[in-house]
């Protein structure tokens, strides 16, 4: 396991041991910190004594519901990454927004006039432009990039290697090409940005004779999509490369790369409703409930870390609603865990628009007698 470092002028250096991290702290040359994704770093308050970097890939398996992240050099898994997209939740707003928009469009129309004297609105410009990208789709390659974006502020990356899907028909109708392309771009800007396919993916990951979990793919673990982000972060250091000698041909694995133990973060969106000022079905006497929104009627925030008391016990989790005299306070999964008192809820963390879970140190099982990865040189 290695510690990210930075240096006074927030310029990302090698990764470092948690012993010689914990010594600079103790001696006050860093200030140990934590980033929005939970990740613990230190920023030196001196003049580091070297800031040549190795290389260091991210690697990015993306999925519709689910993708992995991995930050890979050639000797250690630095971290991985679980993401939890938020395309259906978003899927499922759209699709109520619309219902609401509809029945309030209908409530307007006043049916007892002939239809030509009716108020309807009629097409103003033309809408249906072409290389759309759903919204559902978009909020899936925000996520993404923002946990890039932040890992690239504590690692010098160099290079970041996506798996690229390939849909049939045109390109510019696929909603998940659409949302390729424009993620490609936007990654192209912070390192540069390389593509493999799935089954070069697959390839290596067996080579690497590394476990991938198919039967449950919502399962947190490594297994299930980080395996694959840190098989393409290693696919920079391992290449099958064809080789031609005076006598013979052929192909084979060439370079090495070391997989090793790492922390994994399990992060997601917390899936807070916006402030709805129609509902969907109207109240008796006019007057509607207040639903939705961030703010809550004791200073905090839905998202925010707190510590919450009940009793003799003492729970930790992120603010989700409120009532009268209580908040209440849910879990990562954004599971209840109890309605506590206002004078009881201690914040910890305003509100980043993430939740994260971080497991100190695991890697991907199923490694067999190796962790290093070895090729011999090609005669």
């Amino acid at each position: 396991m290695r510690v990210p470092v930075i240096s006074a002028d927030n310029t990302p250096l090698m990764p470092t041991k948690p012993s010689r991290a914990r010594r600079w702290i103790k001696e006050g040359k860093a200030i140990g910190k934590f980033n929005k994704l939970g990740i613990f770093y230190v920023q030196l308050t001196c003049v580091p004594s070297d800031k040549q970097t190795q290389e260091i890939v991210i690697g990015l398996d993306p999925g519709k519901m689910f993708s992995g992240v991995a930050v890979q050099s050639q000797k250690y898994t630095l971290q991985m990454l679980h993401l939890v997209l938020p395309f259906k939740t978003v899927k499922d707003r759209m699709e109520q927004r619309s219902m609401m928009r509809r029945g309030r469009r209908g409530r307007r129309i006043n049916r007892k006039l002939s239809f030509n004297k009716r108020s309807h609105r009629q097409a103003r410009f033309d809408n249906r432009r072409s290389c759309k990208l759903p919204p559902s789709i978009r909020a899936n390659k925000d996520l993404e990039y923002r946990t890039i974006n932040l890992l690239c502020e504590i690692y010098p990356v160099e290079t970041i290697v996506v798996e690229e899907v390939e849909a049939r028909g045109s390109k510019s109708f696929s909603p998940v090409m659409v949302g390729q392309g424009y993620q490609i771009n936007r990654l192209s800007e912070l390192a540069n940005v390389e593509l493999r396919k799935g089954w070069e993916t697959s390839n290596l990951r067996k080579y690497l004779d590394l476990h991938k979990e198919k039967s449950d793919k919502s399962l947190q673990i490594p297994e299930t999509h980080a395996v694959d982000a840190v098989t393409l972060a290693c696919s920079q250091f391992v290449q099958y490369k064809s080789w031609e000698s005076a006598k013979t041909h052929g192909a084979s694995w060439v370079g090495n790369a070391t997989i090793t133990s790492s922390q994994f973060t399990i992060l997601r969106r917390p899936p807070i409703s916006r402030r709805q000022l129609h509902l969907m079905t109207a109240s008796k006497g006019g007057s509607r409930r207040k639903y939705g929104g961030t703010v809550t009627r004791h200073g905090f925030r839905k998202g925010d870390y707190v510590e919450a008391t009940q009793g003799n016990k003492t729970y930790r989790g992120w603010v989700s609603g409120d009532t009268e005299k209580q908040v209440s306070v849910s879990d990562q999964n954004w599971k209840r865990l109890g309605q506590f008192s206002k004078n009881k809820v201690r914040l910890i963390r305003r509100s980043i628009g993430l939740i994260s879970t971080v497991v100190k140190t695991t890697r991907v099982a199923s490694l067999s007698a190796r962790f290093v990865t070895e090729v011999s040189r090609i005669l």
